[in-house]
């Protein structure tokens, strides 16, 4: 699998389902799970492989290098769609790290701005279309590109627009680049592959669904009734009642204390 699919490991550790219990975001798990082993095979003898190497060759610095200056150049996309959401402060933040990065950090090799405290969350064009209201979509495994929805296959077009490299006139160049941040991000998540447990399709599927809805809510769980300001015990749950009937009553505490007295003495 390429990069897109390897990006819903990053979502850690998922609850997975055995296939004898479809997942109903996932109506074409069949068809789903064919194109899914067609880029597992791709992935095991060509892009893994090259990852691999590359990490092996590639010292680390210039590693760190490389993912920064990719990462910089999502700051447009998140730019955009940030705005197209409402999102002033995120896409003023973004501005801000990419002017940064792309000055100071030397077009992006430095990550200047994550030093200085300057953080943005990244969005894209599904997430834009979520907040529209298309929150629901289904499952979808795409051949090379791995894991998406249905929404956000039909946000991709406007995601790959919103990439500079696209606004490149050296062809040879622009496909080069974009190989090497594929490579990048595989050779980063080597490591990750160990987190996958049973059933590898059913794993990522539910990996990459659980980080697509952490990231179309902001990072944001729920609200926790017991830290809300306006949370308040009442009396009736702490009834001195309830207490005696489990048995904690003065008489009991005073005979088990007595009982722990001769237990020692002896």
């Amino acid at each position: 699998m390429l990069a897109t699919l390897m990006l819903s490991l990053l979502s850690g550790c998922a609850t997975t389902q055995s296939m004898q219990e479809p997942n109903p975001a996932d109506p074409w798990e069949g068809f789903n799970r064919r194109v899914f082993a067609f880029n597992d095979v791709v992935d095991r003898y060509t892009l893994k492989p090259v990852s691999q190497g590359y990490r092996a060759v590639t010292p680390d610095p210039v590693q760190t290098g490389v993912s920064n200056f990719f990462s910089n150049l999502w700051e447009v996309r998140t730019v955009v769609n940030s705005l197209l959401q409402g999102k002033f402060a995120n896409a003023g933040k973004a501005t801000g790290r990419f002017v940064i990065n792309s000055t100071v950090g030397i077009g992006g090799l430095l990550d200047y701005a994550t030093h200085m405290e300057i953080l943005a969350d990244k969005e894209d064009f599904g997430q834009t279309l979520a907040a529209w209201g298309w929150q629901d979509s289904r499952y979808l495994v795409l051949p090379l590109l791995g894991p998406s929805t249905l929404r956000d296959t039909t946000g991709l077009p406007v995601d790959l627009r919103s990439n500079p490299l696209a606004y490149m006139d050296n062809e040879e160049l622009r496909y080069t680049l974009a190989a090497l941040g594929i490579i990048d991000v595989r050779a980063g998540l080597l490591d990750q592959e160990e987190l996958i447990s049973g059933d590898r399709y059913s794993f990522i599927r539910d990996a990459y669904l659980q980080r697509r809805q952490f990231e179309i809510n902001d990072g944001e769980l729920g609200d926790d009734p017991f830290s809300m300001d306006d949370f308040d015990f009442e009396d009736a749950d702490f009834d001195d009642a309830d207490f005696d009937d489990a048995g904690f009553d003065d008489a009991a505490m005073d005979d088990r204390d007595a009982l722990s007295n001769e237990t020692v003495v002896d």
